[in-house]
This record gives structure tokens, C-alpha cells and sequence, in this order.
């Protein structure tokens, strides 16, 4: 039989221990290029979501500016407008104060003595008040006064004022003028219900006056401004019934007809 020695039995086991070694070598590197590939995939699946948030924040930003720019647009457009609404309410008034105005100087004029008499003393004070009030001349500035208030846009003093005027001089021929130009003033306060009741009072009151027609005319805007369209149109049918030839009829019947 053959014996071995110590040396040529140690040989063998030196390279399966070896061969053992490299084995685990190999396969701790395979794992570090697992492991590497594994994080190089989150990372480009990281910076492609990063990407995918900053465009949206871009475009969150862009329609956040285009919102920013409309609204500044149409900011602009509304004051435009509130200019140009204002400039047109005061292009009606003027047209109205000059309106009436000729309209007054068609309209008869008391006439006023040339010297003052003086109050007779036999009569009560309230009386000779009464008569004062009634002076022509201190009449038309009073008028005159709530007129300019309405052109100058001060349309509650301008209610006040024809107001005022109204109860001061009931029998005044300007008196039908001051209900006509207080419903207007409270027309363009947006407080149609008061503007009905002048308009109307002065088409019941004072129906040959030279301003009744357009007080019907302006009744039926207010009714249809308060969803009364059958007034307004029973309104117009009379307006156009009663004053024929005039302009306001005109307007009533174009009205009509829509």
C-alpha cells in the first residue's frame, strides 16, 4: 500500500479552499453590480419624476400669470366702461337740463310788477309769507338751484332740493317741472318705486304740461326695470294714445314693438 505524506494532503485541501474563496468573491460582486444597477434605476426614475413635477409647476406658473394678465384686461375694461357710463350719464343730463330749459320758453310766464307792494299790515304774517314765497323771481332761482345741483351729479341734494321746491310752491308753474326732474334724480338713484310716484303725479296732475309725455315715458322704464311689463306696456299704449305727435310717443312706439 501506498502512504501519503503530511505535505501532499495538505495541497488539496489548500485548493478547495480556494476554489471556495473565489466562488464567494464572484458572487459578492455580482451582487455590488445588482445592487449598483438597482440604485442607478431609482435614480433615473427619481429625475424623471423631478422632471415631470417642475414642468407641471411651470405650467402652473404660466397659467397662474395668464390668469394674472386676464384679470388685469378685464380690470381695465370695467373702469372703461364706468367711465364711459358715467360720461353718458352726464351727456343725458345735459341733454335733459337743456331740454328743459327750452321747453320753459315755451311755457307761460307770470308776470312779475315792476316795483315790490309793499305787505299789507291789516293781514297775518303767514300770510304776507305765503305771498312772499310765491315771487316769480325767487321761484325760478330756487328752481334753478336744484337744477344745477342735478347737473353737477349731486342727485340726493338734487331730490331734496325740486322736493323741497314741490311743497314750498304747490301752484308754481315751474311746480310739474321740480316732480319731473325729482323723479329723474331718484331714476338715477336706482329708487324706481319714488321715481313712479313723480312721473306719475305729473302725468295725472298736470296732463297738458309740456313735460307729461316723457313722465310717461320714464314711468314705463321704471315699471319694466321692476318686471311690471304689462304696466309698462299699458304705459306706452297710452302715452302713445294720448300724446300722439309727440317725441316720447315716438320712442313708445319703437318700444312696442320689440
Amino acid at each position: 500500500m501506498v502512504r501519503l505524506s503530511g505535505s501532499a494532503l495538505v495541497l488539496p485541501i489548500v485548493l478547495l479552499l480556494a476554489l471556495l474563496g473565489a466562488r464567494d468573491v464572484q458572487a459578492g460582486l455580482f451582487d455590488d453590480e445588482e445592487a449598483r444597477r438597482q440604485i442607478k434605476d431609482l435614480s433615473v426614475k427619481a429625475n424623471e419624476r423631478l422632471d415631470i413635477v417642475a414642468k407641471g409647476q411651470i405650467e402652473l406658473a404660466n397659467q397662474i400669470q395668464a390668469l394674472r394678465d386676464e384679470n388685469s384686461r378685464l380690470r381695465g375694461q370695467v373702469e372703461t366702461l364706468g367711465y364711459e357710463l358715467e360720461a353718458a350719464k352726464k351727456r343725458q343730463q345735459d341733454f335733459y337740463v337743456d331740454l328743459d330749459g327750452r321747453l320753459r320758453k315755451l311755457e307761460p310766464q307770470p308776470a312779475a310788477s315792476a316795483e315790490p307792494k309793499p305787505a299789507d299790515e291789516s293781514k297775518p304774517p303767514a300770510e304776507t309769507a305765503r305771498k312772499a314765497a310765491s315771487d316769480p323771481a325767487a321761484e325760478a332761482r330756487q328752481y334753478e338751484a336744484a337744477l344745477n345741483l342735478f347737473r353737477a351729479n349731486k342727485l340726493k341734494e338734487a331730490a331734496a332740493a325740486f322736493d323741497a321746491f314741490a311743497k314750498t310752491h304747490p301752484d308754481s308753474t315751474l311746480t310739474p317741472s321740480a316732480y319731473y326732474w325729482l323723479g329723474n334724480a331718484h331714476y338715477s338713484l336706482r329708487d324706481c318705486k319714488k321715481a313712479i310716484e313723480a312721473h306719475r303725479l305729473v302725468a295725472n296732475k298736470w296732463p297738458a304740461n309740456a313735460k307729461a309725455p316723457d313722465a310717461l315715458l320714464n314711468l314705463s322704464t321704471c315699471q319694466q326695470e321692476l318686471a311690471d311689463a304689462k304696466g309698462a306696456k299699458s304705459t306706452l299704449e297710452a302715452l302713445v294714445a294720448k300724446y300722439p305727435d309727440s317725441s316720447a310717443a315716438a320712442t313708445a312706439r319703437q318700444r312696442l314693438k320689440k
